[in-house]
């Protein structure tokens, strides 16, 4: 048996209670992580109201898409990894327990001057930002890029990959605060949402990628900021969901609209993104020019506190639980 922190019922932060729980055994391709730390993010919290079900074969009531840990055991043909390394790894939920199954191709190595909690913060905003932002969104270099809520994990990512990877990267953001922490990151220029209109103070530069997770009325307002051919990528919609589309104006302005989930993504897959994010994002994350952006390691046994927290807007990048 194993301690994990167990969703009991959906409901509030409340309703998260560490128990003891079955151990995971891995598969053939599989290893098994002894987990040192955890991320929390947003979708853990959808997951724990019941607005966003566990895939198949993940057990739906411990939350967690992203862990690093130690390998202490693998399936009989796994060839990437050894029993002792030290990995954080993206999977599709089971994070929030002291021992993991995982997928050997969904596995990264733990650079050498990161810490459990650091590594643990990278997996799932890299894999989104790196699919999203460069793969779907194609950004390039000398590129106007907008990620609407930039102090969060996937936007502290995403200003500094884009950054890295040369685009002029803008934010909107809800306070001076974090204005400040996403112009460290490599941000020209941040909105505050509450007191200025994006769309008036970016239209003189226009944009070429948006990452939205708004939608609703932010939807018309970055269509019409788009520059011709601009990409508009969703990976959220907290406002709403349906929104008006003038189809004249995406004809005549070019406007690739995509979007995407990750968790339900076939494991083939995110192994791809795993490879390419090796070959591609780690090298950065080896000479310090990318690094993780915490905000407060919790104890696994607080996640209902982690919880509170990220549904709070003062948090600025990530939330960890340590075991």
């Amino acid at each position: 048996m194993m301690k994990a922190v167990i969703i009991t019922a959906p409901g509030g932060p409340e309703v998260l209670q560490v128990s003891d729980a079955e151990m995971p055994q891995p598969g053939q391709y599989e290893v098994l992580v002894e987990v040192k730390a955890a991320g929390v993010n947003r979708p853990d919290v959808f997951q724990r109201k019941g607005s966003y079900p566990a895939p198949a074969g993940v057990d739906p009531r411990i939350p967690g898409l992203e862990i690093a840990g130690v390998v202490v055991a693998k399936g009989k043909d796994v060839t990437d990894w050894n029993v002792g390394d030290r990995v954080c790894a993206l999977i599709g939920g089971g994070g929030y327990a002291t021992y993991a199954k995982v997928y050997q191709g969904h596995c990264l190595p733990i650079p050498d001057h990161l810490d459990f909690a650091e590594a643990a913060s990278l997996p799932e905003t890299v894999f989104t930002v790196w699919d999203n932002v460069f793969r779907r969104g194609k950004l390039q270099t000398g590129e106007h890029f907008l990620i609407h809520g930039g102090a969060g994990g996937i936007g502290s990512t995403a200003i500094q990959l884009a950054s890295l990877f040369g685009a002029e990267v803008y934010s909107t953001v809800s306070s001076p605060e974090k204005a400040t922490f996403c112009e460290s990151l490599g941000a020209v220029k941040t909105i505050n949402y509450k007191t200025e209109d994006f769309e008036q103070q970016l239209k003189v530069v226009g944009v070429d990628v948006i990452l939205d997770s708004i939608g609703g009325s932010y939807f018309e307002k970055n269509i019409r900021l788009l520059n011709p051919d601009g990409r508009l990528v969703y990976i959220n919609a907290m406002e709403n969901a349906k929104v008006e589309l003038n189809l004249l104006q995406l004809m005549q302005k070019r406007i690739l609209l995509t979007g995407s989930t990750l968790r339900s993504r076939d494991r083939e897959f995110k192994q791809i993104l795993r490879d390419e994010i090796w070959s591609q994002v780690w090298p950065k994350l080896n000479t310090g020019h990318f690094k993780p952006t915490i905000y407060q390691v919790l104890p696994f046994a607080e996640a209902p506190e982690a919880h509170r927290l990220m549904e709070d807007s003062s948090v600025l990048g990530k939330i960890v639980l340590s075991f």
